[in-house]
């Protein structure tokens, strides 16, 4: 499974891909991923908040519904742990991703100037 994951993250990140045990580092860490044929992502719950730590879809299936699935499947299993608040961040100049967020109502919270390799990072939050 952390191979698959690993290829899909490099086809959706090909300047920073994350290896198979990157991936199982994470989960060890108490993570949760989940993978399709065409995506995947990756949250972790602690307390009564929560953290979308990546969510990727293979650049030939984007604009299919994917992310929002899985934003959807993420939300739920976080509500299962009773946590009320979902965190998260973004690239600056991802812009698909950022109305991605928007649309299923996240709001920005704050900036980390130039986290991403001179790219800001845009925080997001959303109450649950």
């Amino acid at each position: 499974m952390f191979d698959k994951i690993a290829n899909l993250h490099q086809s959706c990140f090909p300047h920073k891909p994350w290896s198979a045990s990157d991936f199982a580092d994470l989960k060890k860490s108490g993570c949760e991923i989940i993978v399709s044929e065409n995506g995947f992502a990756v949250w972790r719950t602690v307390a009564d908040e929560a953290e979308i730590i990546t969510i990727g879809v293979a650049p030939d299936a984007r604009r299919g519904g994917i992310a929002s699935a899985m934003l959807g499947i993420i939300e739920n299993d976080i509500r299962k742990h009773n946590a009320t608040k979902i965190f998260l961040e973004v690239a600056a100049d991802n812009i698909a991703a950022k109305n991605l967020y928007k649309n299923n109502g996240y709001s920005v919270i704050g900036t980390r100037p130039k986290y991403y390799d001179g790219i800001d990072a845009i925080l997001m939050a959303k109450d649950l």
